[in-house]
């Protein structure tokens, strides 16, 4: 257990700003009820969602009691904050879809048992009793319009005059306000945490607290991650990143980590990790002296992977990885560890009956599946040692494949060159 929550996000470069330096003293002094929102615009939760995740894991490893608040109230209105345009409604249906999922993602991170035990909970049990009129008059009068307007979130939308703010993500503040509120009320919950960009609804929040309760709530934000280039972190070339193993396979989920690039590898060590700090000063040193091992990247990767998808989907990841970039047997993957490592790789099906009766010669299978572009240009490339099938090296210009070439009992993986890559699929 971490004595002291602050000093750890502290130190990780976790901890942006906040509301006051007596929520650090609460937080050493006592045990605190602290949450962090969800926005539910899909059934899983993406890689940028890992950090408020962490957070909510080392307050609970420090003492305190995590509450995850999945916004299936607030989903229906959607956060404007960071958005250049205003967000598709989802249907109630969806919402709920997504909302299951995210719960259910959630609980996988948390601890449910003992004085610490967290919760999930879905804003949706309170924010769809609302009354309109006595919401407007109870909550709606203590904002100021004038500074709402105010906000980073609503000035890049007026100053898109084509796009503009409805009322409705206007209202977004009020709506995230009394969330706060009504935790405090129904779980004593003192602490809001959330990402820079939420600066603005956190400290809401509390002054709602202190003007209708006379209560003491505060507020801490951690800074949005990017990558040294400036460019978005959780978004690869196929797109945003996903928990869900069924959307990122745990392979391609322990590559993105792996791949970081040298000038973030260290900080998001201590951003996605609970190494200790000393240990993460080691792997900083020797990535600087040997950044060609590419020890801090393992290690991130390993323990990303495995936090997310298992021991047993990282050490499928590992395999993969070596056997696919070190050199190591193709045999040793089973045909999911094959489609997921070769997934960008191009696919041709071909019958089973081809390979059984050895008419599939590999010049015509290097111009079907698209190496070569003729069955003669092929037989070039073979003369010239460019082909491997399953990882060997062939020179037979006559060479059939047959169903003893078939990988896991469905794939015959071609490579011409070093890169380019094909698969043969007889599973259809």
């Amino acid at each position: 257990m971490n004595p002291d929550f602050i000093a750890d996000l502290d130190a990780r470069g976790l901890l942006q700003q906040s509301t006051s330096p007596e929520a650090a003293e609460l937080l050493r002094r006592e045990s605190v009820s602290a949450y962090i929102g969800f926005d539910p615009t899909a059934d899983s939760l993406h890689v940028g969602s890992l950090l408020p995740v962490l957070a909510l894991m080392r307050l609970q490893r420090a003492g305190h009691r995590p509450i995850a608040v999945v916004g299936g109230g607030t989903g229906m209105i959607g956060d404007p904050s960071g958005k250049s345009a205003e967000r598709s409604m989802l249907s109630r249906e969806q919402i709920a879809a997504n909302v299951a999922g995210q719960r259910a993602q959630l609980e996988r991170f948390l601890d449910f048992t003992g004085a610490h035990a967290a919760r999930v909970v879905d804003n949706l049990d309170w924010l769809g009793e609302l009354r309109v009129i006595e919401f407007l008059r109870d909550i709606g009068k203590h904002f100021s319009v004038n500074a709402m307007i105010q906000r980073d979130s609503v000035q890049l939308r007026l100053a898109g005059r084509d796009q503009g703010i409805s009322f409705t993500e206007f209202t977004y503040a009020l709506l995230q306000a009394y969330d706060f509120l009504e935790l405090y009320d129904r779980h004593g919950c003192r602490l809001q945490m959330g990402g820079s960009d939420q600066w603005g609804n956190i400290v809401d929040g509390c002054e709602l607290i202190r003007r209708l309760r006379q209560g003491s709530a505060y507020g801490i934000t951690m800074p949005l991650i990017t990558k040294a280039d400036g460019t978005k972190f959780g978004k690869s070339e196929s797109g945003t990143l996903w928990i869900d193993a069924r959307r990122t396979s745990p392979f391609a989920f322990y590559q993105f980590f792996l791949n970081s690039d040298d000038a973030d590898v260290v900080r998001y060590l201590r951003f996605f990790t609970f190494i200790e700090h000393a240990a993460i000063d080691e792997l900083a040193t020797l990535h600087g002296s040997h950044p060609e091992r590419r020890e801090a990247h393992r290690a991130l990767a390993a323990c990303v992977t495995e936090m997310v998808h298992g021991a047993g989907a990282l050490e499928s990841a590992r395999r993969t990885t070596r056997v696919l970039f070190e050199g190591g047997d193709l045999r040793e993957l089973g045909a999911d560890e094959l489609a997921t490592g070769l997934s960008e790789a191009p696919r041709t099906s071909v019958p089973r009956g081809e390979l059984e009766a050895g008419r599939l010669d590999l010049a015509g299978a290097l111009a079907r599946c698209g190496l070569a572009p003729s069955k003669g240009q092929a037989r070039t490339f073979i003369q010239q040692g460019a082909v491997s099938v399953n990882g060997e090296v062939v020179r037979e210009e006559a060479r059939t494949l047959g169903i003893a070439d078939l990988l896991a009992g469905r794939f015959v993986v071609l490579r011409r060159g070093k890169k380019t890559y094909s698969l043969l699929d007889v599973a259809g």
